[in-house]
């Protein structure tokens, strides 16, 4: 499974985030992945919440790849171990699978200071 997300950062950003949630209505359930970019940091925070309680933060990345004002292209493969983030083509991080089995997940949710312009 592949999913594409296409956009452009805001001028003057603070954070995004990329929320793979377990429930369709309530968030406050599991979490098979969050993805939270934050500008002021310069960081991308990957977690997951399992049975209501949060996992180990994973922070490491090669480079911060979002620009104020630029287009990005982020594509999550997910493949049999792990969900690997690929940015503008290039290899991002990696976040291994918490949730099993991967089914449960089921919502994908974006917030924050980006505009859309194609999720796929």
């Amino acid at each position: 499974m592949k999913l594409t997300v296409i956009g452009i950062v805001h001028s003057n950003p603070k954070s995004f985030s990329v929320t793979l949630l377990c429930d369709p209505v309530d968030a406050n359930k599991d979490v098979g992945l969050l993805f939270t970019v934050n500008f002021s940091e310069k960081s991308i925070t990957r977690n997951a919440r399992i049975g209501g309680k949060w996992g180990k933060e994973e922070k490491t990345i090669p480079y911060f790849p979002f620009t104020a004002g630029d287009t990005f292209k982020m594509e999550l493969l997910c493949e049999h171990q792990q969900i690997r983030v690929l940015l503008d083509g290039r290899q991002l991080c990696d976040f291994t699978h918490r949730i099993q089995p991967l089914n449960l997940v089921k919502v994908l949710q974006i917030s924050g200071d980006i505009k859309l312009t194609k999720v796929a």
